[in-house]
């Protein structure tokens, strides 16, 4: 081997190295941004609650108990009971399943669709750019949340396939046109570069730099923004279930638990909502104090805070 290529690889990190870098990494996120990690750790265990819900659930969240009905929070039944006998905290964890499902699927479904939106407005610009925009305007004109009772109120309740509740997608139109704009602002800058011009010389096609050249440097935006979504997204499908255009009972969500018990039993057992609303507290937070976190270690502009 030639005496230039053994130093060659003398500079090349170790496997070893490698891990270590990433350890480093990670120690340094952590120490940079304790509530990040924070709502990263409560992040996961709702996560895991809602994955493992038959195992952790410690009773059936339908099953019906007319003599426990409405028992204040106690030793057998830690967030207490509904009007016909039903465990809070089984119908919580289970309702995290709902509510968590529609939180990633809008997310993942509004954060593709605006994202492909940002790129072909951002990357074209010119006149295509001009129609996505004002076709954004009229979307964005309307309220977010009213925009979603719009859209629920036209679908109905129900499930896609028998697998996800018809509210994904009011919920994904809402976010749709915000991603659209930030993924296309970013873009913008990006395509004046003078790597861009040079792949554009040397006879790569649009699509090409887009998804090799574009897509990469817009990437951590796109996941920031996800990650803060999934909190909203989590507050609107409450929001419509609490209206009765999201799950419909008995499929327990935290929304329809606010809506139903909750709301009629305020005063006689206020444990009905005050769990469901810590639950939509507290995962909101959650998500958000994450999301924070990864905007704050990916954009450049705050890295050096």
């Amino acid at each position: 081997m030639a005496v230039a290529d053994q130093e060659f690889l003398r500079t090349l990190p170790s496997p070893s190295e490698g891990g270590t870098r990433r350890s480093i990494g990670l120690q340094k996120f952590a120490r940079n941004n304790p509530l990040g990690v924070a709502g990263l750790a409560m992040v996961i265990l709702l996560l895991l609650s809602a994955v493992f819900a038959p195992l952790v659930s410690p009773y059936n969240p339908l099953a019906v108990a007319p003599a426990d009905r409405l028992l204040a929070p106690s030793a057998s039944h830690l967030f207490g009971t509904d009007d016909i006998g039903r465990d809070i905290l089984s119908r919580v964890i289970y309702g995290g399943r709902v509510s968590l499902e529609v939180g990633f699927i809008t997310v993942i479904l509004g954060t593709l669709v605006g994202a492909t939106i940002g790129l072909v407005s951002g990357y074209l610009a010119g006149t295509t750019d001009t129609v996505i925009q004002r076709l954004l305007d009229s979307v964005q004109s309307i309220p977010g949340l009213l925009l979603a009772i719009a859209i629920a109120a036209a679908l109905g309740n129900g499930n896609v396939f028998g697998l996800f509740p018809l509210a994904i997608f009011p919920v994904a139109v809402v976010i749709v046109p915000i991603n659209a704009r930030v993924v296309r602002s970013s873009v913008l800058s990006i395509r004046e570069h003078a790597y861009i011009e040079a792949a554009r010389v040397i006879g790569c096609g649009n699509t090409r730099i887009i998804l090799r050249h574009i897509l990469p440097n817009v990437t951590a935006a796109i996941l920031v923004l996800a990650s803060i979504w999934v909190g909203n997204a989590i507050i609107i499908e409450a929001s419509l279930s609490f209206l009765g255009l999201g799950t419909s009972p008995p499929t327990p969500s935290w929304g329809n638990m606010l809506a139903g018990q909750g709301r009629v039993y305020m005063e006689q057992a206020p444990w009905l909502a005050i769990f469901p609303g810590l639950a939509i507290t507290l995962t909101v937070l959650a998500f958000n104090l994450f999301g924070d976190a990864l905007r704050d270690t990916w954009d450049p502009r705050l890295r050096g805070r």
